[in-house]
């Protein structure tokens, strides 16, 4: 359909896009519900290889999803791909993913059909699942159920990592042993380009990558302190160069006059990880704990070889009471509450942003120079551009209960924000 754009007002252009991506996801639930019908109607018992008769001619029944999704009928697969009008490759792949969510991830096909997930998210949870052990697919399943509103594409990885720490531990070690052999820090000096610079290339432990980190974040805070006026990008670039300077004119290595023996001194380091686990890991009966910093599961196996480093200092910290509302009187926010808001709400939370909140600004929402106080109550993690976006433009939002936000669009739609996700409250 034609719109005459000079007569239709941006308000309603958007409420018919709206409309279109409703009628849209309501097609494709209902083309997922034709296809997993179509699968009841064609299982086939006999494995890929062999052969049965069906209908008079030999048929093969091929495994297009996980273990435990039923074989379906090569030849019916053929058809079905061309009525489709996907190419046999792509067609296989598309209605085993759907396969896939319909007998191994229940709750996420039921969600799906219910409009509380779009039909491409879960096609990628899919995709990810194809190759877990029915048991570590149920787990990805249960879990995505009780955090049906945040399904994004950084969870589903977080979650099927989990699976195979939780359910096939041996594997787990061994693509991490494997991933350690990677290792690597190339500064591509071979590739200087027509500006004098070069790239650098580096995959890392995830502990030395944040010593690395903090370094470079505070020899950059120091130059802007000190006059320079370079962006922070910038003066990140430059504060490598100064730190490994620094370091060449370090007389690291001394000689032993007795023995000739050369000793090697490094400073000590103060970094922070926070590493969450609970008392079951304590006692042997979960493996996993998470890493804040990078909003993962991780191995305790790993945690020990990060507790073990040389000049490591262990904090235990009790569980934080993210409640707690404790006001300041000065606009600058202190560390406590930076840290408990922080944990309270993990990303940015304009709608649908994925943004860590570690990286977000922190906004007063009712501003400090109108009586809004600095407390966690008051303090909302916004992402450099979405905090531009509130305080230049006419997107507004309302803390309606400390975790929980009600945003409003220029034109007038409203989203909810909050621990379970981005919600859409049009039509509602």
């Amino acid at each position: 359909m034609d719109l005459d754009t000079s007569t239709v007002s941006t308000a309603s252009l958007l409420s018919e896009i709206r409309d279109g991506v409703d009628l849209r996801d309501a097609l494709i639930v209902r083309e997922w519900q034709a296809i997993t019908s179509w699968a009841e109607a064609n299982i086939v018992d006999t494995a890929e290889g062999a052969a049965t008769l069906t209908e008079g001619y030999l048929d093969t029944g091929v495994p297009i999803a996980g273990p435990g999704a039923p074989l379906v009928s090569e030849f019916q697969l053929m058809e079905l791909i061309a009525v489709l009008g996907r190419s046999p490759d792509g067609g296989r792949a598309y209605v085993g993913k759907i396969i896939e969510c319909a007998w191994r991830l229940p709750d996420l096909y039921a969600a799906v059909l219910a409009g509380k997930v779009e039909p491409w998210r879960a096609l990628r949870v899919a995709e990810l699942t194809h190759g877990l052990a029915a048991e570590a697919a149920a787990f990805v399943d249960h879990q995505l159920s009780i955090a049906v509103g945040t399904v994004s594409w950084a969870l589903i990885e977080r979650l099927v990592t989990e699976a195979i720490l939780r359910f096939d531990p041996d594997r787990a070690e061994l693509e991490r042993q494997k991933a350690n052999e990677h290792r690597h820090c190339d500064v591509h000096m071979d590739e200087v380009d027509a500006h004098g610079g070069v790239h650098l290339d580096a995959y890392l432990d995830a502990a030395d990558g944040h010593d690395f980190n903090q370094a470079v974040a505070r020899e950059a805070a120091l130059r802007g302190q000190l006059g320079d006026t370079d962006s922070l990008d910038v003066r990140r670039a430059k504060a490598v160069g100064a730190i490994a300077r620094r370091d060449l004119a370090l007389d690291l290595l001394i000689t032993d006059d007795d023995t000739g023996e050369v000793i090697a001194q490094s400073p000590g380091r103060r970094v922070e990880l926070n590493v969450h686990i609970t008392d079951t890991a304590l006692t042997g009966d979960n493996t996993v704990g998470r890493c804040e910093e990078t909003r993962s599961p991780v191995q305790l196996a790993q945690v020990k070889e990060w507790l073990q480093a040389p000049k490591t200092t262990v904090i235990v910290r009790p569980v934080i009471n993210l409640a707690d509302c404790i006001p300041v009187d000065s606009y600058e926010i202190p560390d406590r509450h930076q840290r408990r808001v922080r944990l309270r709400d993990h990303t940015c939370r304009f709608p649908n942003c994925t943004k860590q909140a570690v990286r977000c600004d922190l906004d007063h929402a009712q501003p400090h120079g109108q009586g809004g106080a600095t407390c966690p109550c008051n303090l909302v993690p916004l992402c450099r551009r979405h905090h531009r976006a509130k305080t230049h433009s006419t997107w507004r939002y309302q803390v309606t209960s400390p975790g929980h936000y009600l945003w409003t669009s220029p034109h007038g739609h409203h989203f909810h924000v909050g621990p379970a996700g981005t919600t859409i409250l049009d039509g509602y």
